[in-house]
């Protein structure tokens, strides 16, 4: 259970309910007028007010559909590209509802832009008030100091250490970290695991949650805490480590009292989120070839034969969807066209021309994967496919689960852990692990805006240059 001490935020999700049904009512009187004729359903006559009738309609099936959405679950650690798509999800499912009104009787009859009009006129009323009460709760947490958590922290490890960088850094969550209890020798620490149970009788009217790295715990000292959460009302979280990731990924299943695991569908393989990423890829990527490969194609052909002989493209294999072998293609920027077992292109390589070293810089060479996202051996954005051969060696450093789940989706021409720094050539186990990391975020949280943000900022990343791009 979520416990909230102290707190007056909560009030803002039923102000936020009464106006949303506030505006889909009102801009429903203003731009549809369902009393023009009688409504009829089959040959009984229903309603004379149908207004009325839609009135009802629309508080039901509001409230229905924003709560199988969970349109109001929004938190102080939402980010804004998730409300954006709790936004879209909600305005394609309330159209569906409300041209089901007009359909379901036979007598409306109100023209199909009018309708659309007034839908986006209300969700840019309601998308409005719903991103300035965020953004509010925002100003009001980092200037004010108001609506703030009082947390603890217990334990160490990297993910402590960046979830204390998180509270510290965003103010605009509103997190307040009153002590940090670890047996590690960090400088920051209020005193041992141990103390903190002290620590925690002494101040149980002023925390609010209790963040634990459950890897620094016994199982007796987990239990303490939890005892403890439950008797004060607080919060209590535990932060898993971070090679060992908790997701939901997993399902349970038991052969008699034996648990055993499987991995489940992932959501970028439904039929729908498949049609939709496919459609995006299709139309992306004819749109590159269309209006850049054709005529930069020509270009690199004679910038490449007068430096060097050898084809314009370059393909190699690479595992791709469930370690389908494919070919991949890239402009060619080495001298030589076979491909190395085990050997990354370094800033320095012989290999490298000069045009290559130029493509490879700013990224060209990869505008060719657009042929195969259009083929359909990958995607615009998905997973960097690596080579058959670091695919075998990079399976045995990552725990099993996390790579083969990276494997349930195409490969991308860019990612995730691209953006974020880890592409190119892999120098420490910890480049894996984290690219690994990112990637199984990016497939359990995918949405065409997360997409979307993942292309503009590799745009950005090109445009400034990235000091692994070689």
């Amino acid at each position: 259970m979520e416990f909230k001490r102290g707190r007056y935020s909560w009030v803002l999700r039923p102000i936020l309910i009464v106006y949303d049904l506030i505006i889909i009512n009102t801009f429903a009187f203003i731009f549809l007028d369902f009393n023009s004729e009688k409504l009829y359903f089959f040959s009984y006559e229903l309603l004379n007010d149908k207004n009325i009738l839609y009135l009802l309609y629309s508080v039901v099936f509001w409230l229905l559909s924003t709560y199988l959405l969970k349109f109001y679950k929004v938190y102080r650690y939402t980010s804004v590209i998730n409300i954006l798509s709790l936004i879209i999800k909600q305005f394609f499912a309330y159209t569906l509802l409300v041209y089901a009104f007009e359909g379901f009787f036979r007598s409306i009859n109100i023209e199909i832009t009018l309708t659309l009009k007034y839908l986006a006129y209300a969700f840019i009323a309601i998308s409005f008030v719903k991103l300035l009460s965020y953004y509010i709760l925002k100003s009001f947490r980092i200037y004010l100091k108001g609506n703030l958590r009082n947390i603890i922290l217990i334990g160490s490890g990297d993910n402590v250490h960046e979830l204390k960088k998180i509270f510290k850094e965003k103010k605009e969550l509103g997190y307040n970290i009153n002590a940090i209890f670890s047996d590690s020798e960090d400088d920051d620490t209020s005193g041992s695991i141990a103390d903190s149970f002290d620590y925690l009788e002494n101040n149980n009217d002023h925390i609010d949650e209790i963040y634990c790295s459950i890897y620094d715990l016994s199982e007796k000292e987990i239990n303490e805490y939890v005892r403890y959460a439950n008797l004060n009302h607080c919060n209590i979280k535990f932060i898993p480590n971070t090679k060992k990731l908790f997701t939901k990924r997993f399902k349970t299943d038991y052969y008699n009292y034996i648990p055993v695991l499987s991995i489940q569908e992932v959501a970028l393989n439904n039929e729908i989120n498949k049609f939709l990423k496919r459609t995006f890829d299709v139309v992306f990527s004819l749109l590159i070839i269309v209006f850049i490969l054709s005529w930069l194609s020509v270009i690199l052909f004679i910038l490449i034969k007068l430096e060097s002989k050898g084809p314009l493209f370059y393909k190699h294999k690479r595992t791709g969807i469930n370690y389908k072998a494919f070919y991949c293609y890239k402009y060619r920027s080495l001298t030589v066209t076979k491909e190395s077992r085990g050997t990354y292109v370094s800033p320095d390589d012989k290999r490298l021309t000069v045009i290559g070293k130029f493509i490879r810089r700013t990224s060209i060479d990869e505008l060719p994967q657009f042929i195969n996202v259009l083929k359909g051996d990958m995607s615009v954005v998905g997973p960097r496919p690596h080579m058959l051969s670091y695919t075998d060696d990079y399976s045995k450093k990552i725990n099993k689960y996390n790579f083969i789940y990276r494997h349930n989706v195409k490969p991308g021409v860019t990612g995730l852990a691209q953006i974020k720094g880890y592409r190119g050539e892999i120098k420490h186990d910890k480049d894996i692990i984290n690219r690994v990391k990112y990637d199984i975020f990016y497939i359990e949280n995918w949405s065409l805006l997360l997409d979307l943000k993942i292309i503009a900022q590799t745009i950005i990343n090109v445009i400034k240059g990235d000091e692994k791009a070689y």
